[in-house]
């Protein structure tokens, strides 16, 4: 039995930090600009489709079609923030919600039309030889995924707290009129809000695509995973976040493998649901904010 609750936990901690990333994405955003990127799925989906695609026959080595992706990515979350978010400055948050839930229709459309309705995998980055922890085994792949995160996470921490860039961002989040008369180009912080956001969404799909695959329309749910985590963390609460998407990704391995697999996808939604019911803030956010 213990070997069996190993082998959920390594599973839990490895879907968690794919949810991590995403969520991380999510709260990068909301603190920028106090959107909800719901295309932020989208971004997920474009990175690892777009490495399967460029790294596909005899086109680009594995490490330069790896960086073209994540490059594509961020270049198509630029674009989203400046010719459909910035046009949309001071509507309302029900405006930009529907706004960004059709630039991840447009999204998932254009992959459709691109890349058809395959399902299409990736080769794993240092092969698929088990690694035996007891009776519980998990795959090199895995370890990418739960290194990978970590890095990026703490990279994240520190470009807020040690970078001009990052603190410009913060002090956008605080207030944008008064970050603009002291000289910060608000314009440029929200462009470079979303690229960051759009980069750890390519990785988050990158990393993860070995393990489960892509299509076109894989984006959705992990989105929707990555929107829960960040709500079960603290919206706006970028560790938070980081400890919701963990968290989450250990509840629905654990209910998957101790209960059932068919109520994985219902659990995460269901825990949504309590979170907003009882405690709308977040298990690690304020109980009220108020910007000033």
């Amino acid at each position: 039995m213990f070997d069996q609750i190993l082998q959920f936990i390594l599973t839990g901690v490895t879907v968690g930090a794919t949810y991590a990333l995403v969520a991380l994405g999510f709260a990068i955003i909301y603190n920028a600009s106090d959107v909800v990127n719901f295309a932020q799925g989208e971004f997920v989906m474009m990175g690892a489709m777009s490495a399967v695609a460029l790294s596909a026959g005899d086109g680009l080595p594995m490490p330069v079609a790896l960086i073209c992706a994540v490059l594509i990515t961020v270049c198509v979350g630029m674009l989203l923030q400046r010719f459909a978010i910035a046009p949309a400055r001071g509507a309302s948050v029900v405006t930009t919600i529907i706004i960004t839930i059709g630039a991840s229709i447009f999204l998932r459309g254009v992959a459709l039309l691109v890349w058809g309705k395959d399902i299409f995998g990736m080769p794993h980055f240092s092969g698929e030889m088990p690694i035996h922890i007891g009776e519980a085994t998990l795959l090199p792949q895995n370890l990418w995924v739960m290194g990978g995160t970590a890095v990026m996470v703490l990279a994240v921490h520190f470009f807020f707290n040690h970078t001009t860039p990052g603190k410009a961002i913060l002090a956008c989040s605080c207030n944008r009129t008064a970050a603009h008369l002291v000289g910060i180009n608000v314009g440029l912080m929200m462009l470079i809000a979303y690229g960051l956001s759009a980069f750890l969404g390519a990785m988050a799909g990158i990393l993860v695509a070995p393990i489960t695959f892509t299509s076109y329309d894989a984006g959705v749910m992990l989105g929707l995973k990555g929107f829960s985590a960040a709500i079960l963390g603290g919206m706006g609460n970028p560790m938070g976040a980081v400890a919701g998407g963990l968290l989450l990704g250990l509840i629905e391995s654990l209910a998957a493998g101790l209960i059932s697999s068919g109520y994985k996808d219902a659990i995460g939604f269901i825990i949504l649901l309590l979170v907003l019911f009882f405690r709308p803030s977040g298990l690690f956010g304020k109980a009220s904010v108020e910007r000033v």
